[in-house]
């Protein structure tokens, strides 16, 4: 499919698959993508990156899901994200919020954005996920699902 073709959600599922709890942002988009939901589409990728600016233009709605080091947290956060102010993008780091601003200033358009972060325990190499990031991919699947459903009287976006 072509990115100019994407329709109105795109999620971002990014993290290392082979480190533990931090795969769950790439498992949340790989599940998403096996739901088949028309106008949703998911990428998985280790990492944000400049080039995922131009798909990010095309979306209604886009949702970034990564891990969250955080031993003391037991619970998904959902935060809404609204651009930086610069667009200047740390490839190692990858900051979603400088991608919108890049989206923005590259190709005139930012949809509207969420974050989902997943607390996790550990990010040993081969190791499987922990009980707390599952359930938090389950709870991210569900809010997803939640922002995939479009609001009441929503008009679909043209071609």
């Amino acid at each position: 499919m072509k990115w100019r073709e994407i329709k109105m959600m795109l999620v971002i599922g990014y993290g290392n698959e082979l480190r533990g709890d931090d795969a769950v942002g790439p498992r949340v988009a790989a599940a998403v993508n096996e739901w088949n939901l028309d106008g949703v589409i998911a990428q998985v990728v280790p990492q944000l990156t400049p080039e995922l600016a131009e798909p990010i233009s095309h979306a209604q709605l886009a949702v970034f899901v990564d891990a969250a080091a955080a031993p003391s947290a037991e619970e998904v956060q959902i935060t809404r994200l609204d651009p930086s102010a610069s667009s200047d993008l740390n490839t190692h780091l990858g900051d979603p919020r400088a991608l919108l601003a890049l989206s923005r200033a590259v190709y005139g358009r930012c949809p509207t954005a969420w974050l989902i972060t997943i607390p996790t325990l550990g990010f040993d190499f081969g190791a499987p996920l922990s009980a707390r990031a599952d359930r938090g991919v389950r709870t991210a699947l569900t809010a997803i699902k939640e922002l995939s459903r479009p609001p009441a009287g929503a008009k679909p976006m043209p071609p």
